[in-house]
């Protein structure tokens, strides 16, 4: 039962490392196209490169040091066990001569003097292991070496009787110098691909890059008139795909728009002569009624013309927030309500003035309808943008009908009273506009009491 019961807990503890595993990889994974493609192309070159120079210096580069070391280090043994056969000057000379001439080694004897003191392990101390061992099996006497000098030598000195014997030997005596050529031949080699990788995953992602940017400008409304399909194969079929369907629903807003603005005049003819005649006619209470009717009937139409035609036709430019705040305030106050306006001095936003202003003023309008305390703030949030906050202290709504009163048409009422004025696209037609330009328009409790409306504008 024990054992079972430790398998279970094994098993559960590799269930756990098996589902956090792919997720710490990802942490240090790039987000970006670009960063992934190129570590795709990248990661393998450098695990290749890594792979080949460590078979090549544990194989290659290692056998021709070891074979140089050992031929060194048994020139130096025989000079040293010459020298202590027979101590004297004159044998020191003669070897002198020999080991310059045949050996291409220095020596010299310096009496009297002791070995220097090791120095610290180096990155180089897995370089050096093999002239250390050469040096360990052939001489039978303390020694010290350093390959590390500015003059491209070896600098071995080997402990006798006598004192200090130094032996001074190029380093292709001790070491093959090919693996210092092969280093830098293969990092200029991955940096060169590298470099080339570069630039031709760049030139592909800026294909897509280009055309997530026509696509975010066609849904804020704006026409990317330059944007022409380049790049690979696939990003080029993309393109015409994405343009054709931008055609497609642009003709299909196209026809919407004159489709209502045709009903829209067809519907003002007739409406207007109904007018003439109220006008005329006896006044009567049965005649205002028929006024207020009218009335209505006009401004249903005129917003389902503006939720047609939407932000068509306008262009995006600089406004100041606080003159076209206050314009909606001061219409907003007419219907009785008090409306208190709260701006940042000079706040600037980039929008369509007109679609932006008619938005804000469905907000305003729909709090001043349902309240009688409407404020409306402006403020640049910390992370760059603006954000319009129209607060009232009304009935407000249902947190779990927020979304639904965005939807066109919807009045929240479930009797559907056609004698409230409004038709349900005041909310929609604030989400449109404010979606157009980036931003979006959302919904939650007032600090008043009732509802609370943030329109939130890009930087």
């Amino acid at each position: 039962m024990e054992r079972q019961a430790e398998r279970r807990r094994a098993r559960s503890r590799f269930a756990v490392l098996r589902l956090l595993w792919p997720r710490a990889i990802k942490r240090w994974l790039p987000r970006s196209l670009f960063g992934r493609t190129l570590l795709i192309f990248v990661l393998p070159v450098i695990v290749m490169q890594l792979a080949v120079s460590w078979v090549f210096f544990d194989n290659q580069w290692r056998s021709q040091t070891v074979r140089l070391s050992q031929s060194l280090a048994g020139d130096i043994a025989w000079v040293a066990e010459t020298y202590e056969a027979d101590p004297s000057p004159a044998n020191l000379a003669l070897l002198t001569k020999r080991a310059h001439r045949t050996l291409k080694i220095s020596i010299s004897l310096e009496p009297g003097r002791a070995l220097p003191i090791p120095k610290a392990s180096s990155p180089f101390a897995r370089l050096d292991s093999p002239l250390r061992q050469a040096l360990a099996s052939r001489l039978n006497a303390p020694f010290w070496f350093d390959t590390t000098s500015a003059t491209n030598d070896v600098d071995i000195r080997i402990g006798l009787k006598e004192g200090v014997m130094r032996v001074v030997a190029t380093r292709d005596r001790a070491m093959a110098r090919l693996g210092y050529q092969f280093i830098v031949w293969v990092t200029g080699l991955t940096l060169l691909l590298m470099g080339i990788a570069l630039v031709f995953i760049r030139n592909q992602v800026r294909a897509i890059e280009r055309l997530a940017e026509a696509a975010d400008a066609f849904g804020r409304g704006a026409d990317a008139a330059q944007f022409k399909p380049h790049g690979a194969t696939e990003v080029r079929k993309a393109a015409y795909a994405f343009i054709a369907m931008k055609e497609r629903i642009q003709r299909y807003i196209d026809q919407r728009t004159a489709l209502l603005a045709s009903v829209s005049h067809d519907l003002r003819t007739p409406l207007t002569r109904l007018k003439l005649e109220v006008a005329l006619a006896e006044p009567t209470p049965r005649t205002q009624e028929i006024k207020r009717d009218l009335a209505e009937m006009e401004h249903m139409i005129d917003e389902y013309l503006a939720f047609a035609r939407g932000e068509t036709g306008e262009a995006v430019e600089p406004t100041l927030m606080a003159e076209l705040i206050k314009a909606v305030a001061e219409a907003a106050t007419r219907t009785g309500a008090v409306v208190s306006v709260r701006t940042e001095p000079g706040l600037i936003a980039n929008l369509r003035p007109n679609t932006f202003k008619r938005a804000l003023s469905n907000l305003v309008m729909n709090a001043a309808a349902h309240a009688e305390r409407v404020e409306v703030t402006a403020l640049t949030r910390p992370s760059g943008g603006v954000d319009v906050i129209i607060d009232d202290n009304g009935p407000g709504i249902s947190p779990d009908r927020y979304e639904e009163a965005f939807r066109p048409f919807s009045r929240l009422d479930e009797a559907r009273n056609q004698n409230e004025k409004g038709v349900g696209l005041g909310l929609s037609i604030a989400r449109d506009a404010a979606r157009a330009l980036g931003g979006d328009v959302t919904l939650d409790k007032s600090p008043l009491g009732g509802l609370r409306a943030v329109v939130r504008l890009p930087g």
